[in-house]
């Protein structure tokens, strides 16, 4: 998985929102004067902490009543009862043809999308808000041209499109528009294992890995969705813009013609730098002036994957500025903190090259690969690791012996090392500055809440010990529960038994593990027992942090770390581990914040249950028609180093990269071995936020709280991969909106923020969609644009015409 998306999704989900900082500021209410939304504040944020920073949107009384009356929103339950309307229509049907047609149709588009998305020089989301508010155009668009005279005509149009219904749509087609972990798995094992045995038990390997985390989230609910505390903050925008959608048609109208004006100049410019002019990717003035440097090429080159830094470059494609979540969306503070790390990840990758630590020079400048110590400058080599496996693709120590172990490239070694550092710094950041959020975010695991399942009640999750009148009386009671959760009690929405939730998990569990030993994957029974066990737990802990801070950890190193260690000289079974307890908890997470926003519009959990069911499932076979569909079509590509400006291997070869090395952690990542500082960076990563908090304490200064180091070492390693070109105008336009534009215009900026951002996103993916399958060779054959100055040929020039290097990159 790319660092790019690694670190986004640690602070952003794509849909997400940083730990740091309130929710409201992510809210799209409408304020009576720009006065008064400059005037307003917000004095507490997620749960009572004073809050530190100063770029939080205020809170409005508007003309509806919906925020409450006066006074700032200070506590989780106000955010749940003043932003989000605490009401219910029973009578709004979702068991609708719109639905499930809808939900199933944009449910195919976004897995398809999604899964090509990640072959790409530069991973990229499928928009959420996108989703939100294509399903709305469909819906409104079925609820207008379908007759609703007698039974066939009500059946398909049973009347207006109603909020229960799009919410529905967005939630399955959100299921669906996730890239599966096991389809990396299976197409690397595929090219760098000579393929797996059995194509159907690859589908089975793919829906397991996606569903097994559901059931565990779901058998987790009463932790993770119910309490109030559990917030899911970057579902507010969402239900903010659903809400917005039905309730106000007179602004809905304004804000929709603005959605197709821009969806169709999006829609109709992307061709250009994606297909007819991609020079537009990344010009880059300096490469311009000096086209025979490969240090300018490294520093500032970045428009072809893997080439640079692109340190100044400028694009004009939003396929690029924007490919796991708008920069209009992305928080002041966290676009702060992200710049900090941008600018310093420029720093520590340039003088790791140039200083040649771990032999630099003698490797690409970037690349994901694994290499021979006898490469050099003017000759890569890429390391041979069948030569290094037996039969059963284990590593043979008398074979590793005789090759040696691989070498990587710096600026891979220093990503990994500072998003270890990150992740360490995570857990110590949160501690310090969050501690009264995490203190109720856990309070699960006090004793007294624990020794609950020592009941036989707690854990026979196929019997119903409790009558749904004796459990909504009790839970009525309970103050920490959600509002929203109550009022669905007393409308006696029927909930989901236990049971359901455990069938997934058990089906699932003994589907993969036949599977797994079908596939040849090495992976122990005992060792899927453990990622099980692992899974859960980190569900739980890091699933808890996510639910309250909209903060999400990435464990995917610390997954096949553990299964290095674990399963040395496995490579294999590094894959198929990191995919049952990474994917499995990602999952998990991501379907535990839609059964939250489920909660917030009040959809019946027997409902969110089917439709989440089903939009995994089909985002799952449909992940894995196109991977094989890539694979086969693109495979000289996928192994290459650069890959195209087109089609990239970069996410299968660095999950495979990283599984081999983890293989060999005790030649090449322990304490003593030649890359040490990858297993030592855990360690640091518990100092580095210190400095800062103990300087805050004793002289107070809203610059300490302001630092985020855990998120500037993500953002350290986030240049190692991929186009690079397009990350200042992300920056730029990010701090026009959430800064210039927020601070200046706000009543421009909270009206139109979310439908601009979804209209750039939407016209963009749409056409990306298109291109790929008519000229990219989605479908098998490509036909590219002739080549000419504004679309070069990149077997001798790089798009930016920057130097290129003079290696064998094939």
């Amino acid at each position: 998985m790319s660092a790019h998306r690694q670190s986004f999704e640690a602070h952003v989900d794509g849909k997400g929102v940083d730990s740091a900082l309130s929710p409201v500021e992510r809210l799209s209410e409408k304020p009576k004067t720009d006065e008064a939304y400059k005037d307003a504040s917000v004095s507490k944020e997620l749960g009572g902490n004073e809050a530190p920073y100063d770029d939080v949107a205020p809170v409005y009384s508007d003309e509806e009543g919906k925020l409450g009356g006066e006074g700032a929103v200070e506590t989780n339950e106000d955010l749940l009862t003043r932003v989000i309307h605490v009401e219910d229509d029973p009578s709004l049907n979702p068991w609708t043809f719109r639905v499930f047609f809808l939900g199933i149709g944009l449910s195919v588009f976004g897995a398809v999308l999604q899964e090509i998305f990640y072959f790409k020089p530069q991973t990229i989301y499928v928009s959420v808000v996108f989703l939100t508010v294509i399903s709305y155009i469909l819906g409104e668009f079925m609820a207008l041209v379908i007759p609703r005279s007698g039974t066939i005509g009500r059946f398909f149009n049973p009347g207006p499109f109603n909020m229960k219904e799009h919410a529905s749509i967005t939630l399955m087609a959100s299921a669906a528009s996730q890239s599966a972990l096991a389809t990396e798995a299976l197409a690397a094992q595929d090219l760098f294992y000579g393929g797996y045995p059995s194509k159907a038990a690859g589908v089975f390997i793919v829906i397991t890995s996606q569903l097994i985390g559901y059931g565990i989230a779901g058998l987790l609910r009463e932790v993770l969705v119910y309490p109030t505390h559990m917030l899911w903050p970057m579902n507010l925008p969402v239900t903010s813009l659903v809400e917005s959608l039905h309730r106000d048609r007179v602004e809905t109208k304004a804000r929709l013609r603005l959605f197709y004006i821009i969806f169709g100049i999006m829609f109709v410019w992307e061709v250009f730098p994606e297909y007819i002019f991609t020079v537009l990717e990344g010009v880059s003035i300096f490469c311009l002036a000096h086209q025979d440097s490969l240090v300018f090429t490294n520093l500032f080159g970045g428009a072809s994957g893997n080439e640079g830094l692109g340190l100044g470059a400028i694009s004009f494609d939003w396929n690029y500025i924007a490919p796991f979540g708008s920069p209009l969306w992305y928080p002041l503070y966290a676009l702060t903190n992200s710049f900090i790390g941008y600018i310093a990840c420029i720093v520590f990758f340039m003088g790791l090259y140039y200083s040649n630590t771990w032999n630099a020079k003698d490797f690409p400048f970037m690349a994901q690969a694994l290499f021979n110590v006898s490469s050099n400058f003017t000759n890569y080599v890429t390391y041979d690791q069948t030569a290094v496996l037996n039969a059963n693709f284990e590593v043979d120590q008398t074979l590793l012996a005789q090759v040696g172990t691989p070498w990587l490239t710096a600026s891979y070694v220093g990503y990994l090392i500072t998003s270890n550092m990150g992740f360490t710094a995570t857990f110590v950041h949160m501690l310090l500055w969050n501690f009264d959020d995490i203190k109720a975010g856990w309070s699960w695991a006090s004793p007294s809440y624990l020794k609950q399942f020592t009941k036989a009640s707690s854990w026979k999750f196929w019997a119903n010990q409790e009558s749904p009148e004796e459990r909504n009386a009790r839970k009525q009671s309970d103050p920490k529960l959600d509002p929203h959760y109550k009022l669905m009690l007393r409308n006696m929405y029927y909930e989901v038994p236990h049971w359901w939730w455990g069938t997934i998990v058990v089906v699932c569990w003994v589907v993969a593990l036949v599977c797994l030993y079908i596939m040849k994957s090495t992976l122990p029974w005992w060792g899927f027992i453990i990622s099980t066990l692992l899974t859960t737990i980190f569900l739980l802990f890091f699933g808890a942090q996510y639910g309250i801070t909209g903060f999400q950890f990435n464990i995917q190193p610390v997954c096949q770390m553990l299964a290095g260690y674990m399963f040395p000289g496995k490579p294999l079974a590094n894959l198929y581990f990191t995919c049952f307890t990474y994917n499995a908890m990602q999952m998990g997470q991501l379907l535990a914040r839609d059964l939250k926003l489920a909660q917030y519009v009040h959809l019946s959990p027997r409902h969110t249950f089917t439709i989440q069911v089903m939009g995994c499932l089909v985002g799952a076979i449909m992940n894995y028609a196109m991977m094989i569909t890539i694979v086969a079509n693109q495979a000289p590509i996928l192994k290459g180093i650069l890959g195209s400006n087109i089609w990239s291997g970069q996410n299968v070869q660095q999950f495979n990269t990283l599984a081999v090395v983890f293989s060999m952690a005790k030649d090449l990542v322990s304490v003593g071995k030649r890359y040490e500082w990858v297993t030592l960076a855990y360690l640091v990563g518990f100092t580095i936020p210190l400095p800062f908090w103990l300087i805050n304490r004793y002289r107070p200064h809203i610059f300490w709280r302001y630092v985020n180091l855990s998120i500037i070492c993500w953002y350290m390693g986030y240049l190692f991969v991929g186009i690079n070109s397009a990350i200042l105008m992300y920056f730029l336009l990010g701090f026009i909106a959430q800064w210039y534009l927020r601070k200046h215009y706000p009543v421009f900026f909270v009206k139109y923020n979310y439908i601009v951002s979804a209209a750039l996103d939407g016209g963009t993916q749409v056409m990306v969609f298109i291109l790929t399958f008519a000229v990219f060779g989605g479908s098998g054959k490509a036909h590219p644009f002739p080549t000419w100055a504004g679309n070069p040929d990149t077997s001798i020039h790089n798009l930016d015409y920057c130097m290129k290097d003079m290696a064998d990159y094939s």
